[in-house]
């Protein structure tokens, strides 16, 4: 493996844990930066969209920073980008978090609000907050050779969220999670383009290791992101 040390763009648009996960980057061995700048985001290794918080306000603060079709243009150009949490709903097309919000539109399928979550007779309380496990999807065989790999199935994650993701084209769910009665989609992959629901920062050794897997992929060369 080179001892180049990949970049890898944290993009700062306001809304996120963005020390938390340059510091889980640089624990592996890349070098990060937090940014809004077009031309450090351009020129990176891989792209991280990170965020918490609201739909609509983060996408008005892609608009006015003229990050958009920056956005756009990186999934068609093969660079690795990565969604996590509200990073992952905003590459929907749609939410529908107080109103309806036009999103990036890379992955097309809508953001909604969990429906009620309850485990017999008890409701449950929304946001969705903690550990909880992560399980393959119906459309995978495994996670080998994707930023999963090396995670057991049914390991446990630590989410924290409101909305969840309905992807249209089922194929691109890579994981799914389930909350009381609703099983909802936790992590997606289309091309160069994978974004997950829970937090890998916050997520111990198993989240550590998905950084890891980012890390030895970009220093081998490759790429886009494993698939």
């Amino acid at each position: 493996m080179s001892d180049h040390r990949p970049i890898v763009a944290i993009l700062d648009h306001g809304l996120g844990n963005l020390f938390s996960v340059r510091q889980a980057c640089s624990v592996v061995g890349l070098d990060a930066v937090i940014t809004s700048d077009k031309a450090q985001i351009q020129n990176a290794d891989a792209v991280i969209l990170p965020g918490v918080g609201a739909f609509g306000q983060a996408m008005h603060t892609l608009h006015r920073l003229d990050l958009v079709n920056v956005l756009r243009d990186l999934a068609d150009s093969g660079q690795p980008l990565i969604g996590i949490c509200l990073g992952l709903q905003l590459l929907m097309s749609e939410s529908y978090e107080f109103g309806c919000h036009k999103g990036l539109d890379i992955i097309q399928g809508s953001v909604r609000r969990f429906d009620g979550p309850k485990t017999g007779e008890r409701m449950l309380k929304v946001p969705h907050t903690g550990w909880n496990r992560i399980h393959l999807s119906g459309s995978v065989d495994s996670w080998s050779g994707t930023l999963l790999e090396g995670i057991a199935p049914e390991a446990y994650m630590y989410f924290v969220h409101s909305y969840i993701v309905e992807p249209e084209d089922q194929d691109v769910i890579l994981g799914r999670s389930r909350y009381g009665d609703i099983d909802f989609c936790s992590a997606v992959q289309q091309k160069n383009v994978c974004a997950f629901q829970f937090h890998p920062e916050r997520s111990g050794p198993g989240g550590i290791h998905m950084y890891q897997n980012l890390a030895a992929h970009l220093k081998a060369g490759n790429k886009g992101v494993p698939s």
